[in-house]
């Protein structure tokens, strides 16, 4: 199970971008930070084209499908959706992993149970500005 954010585990921190042109504001080999919709298609296609580690934020399986089309490296969603997208994933024996995010410590033994690839604790999200 992959970690994000726990205080235990070293681990990348996710850069939060709004434009292509954040990008350079981030660390090199950075792994980036886009929520799915219409308006960051440009953004996520840039990535996809530059071969940049990417974290794409899913709200329903239709996005999930989306991701992997663009070689997201993560899907994150909410714990909700995780094992219904873990299914999936699963299902088509996707490269993206998924990757729920949790506020509780308690959460992770949860997640792991239903084969969840991994979770994300809020603070490993660092907004960046272009």
């Amino acid at each position: 199970m992959i970690l994000f954010g726990h205080h235990f585990i070293e681990s990348p921190s996710l850069y939060h971008i709004e434009n292509i042109d954040a990008i350079k504001n981030t660390p090199p080999s950075s792994l980036l930070y886009i929520e799915f919709n219409e308006k960051n298609l440009e953004i996520i296609k840039h990535t996809q084209l530059n071969n940049l580690p990417t974290a794409i934020k899913v709200h329903n399986i239709k996005e999930l499908i989306f991701a992997t089309q663009f070689q997201a490296s993560y899907a994150i969603c909410e714990k909700k959706d995780a094992k219904k997208f873990q299914n999936i994933a699963e299902e088509y024996l996707f490269d993206t992993k998924i990757i729920a995010i949790i506020k509780e410590e308690e959460e992770i033994e949860e997640l792991a149970l239903k084969g969840i690839d991994g979770v994300l604790f809020q603070l490993a999200i660092i907004k960046t500005n272009s």
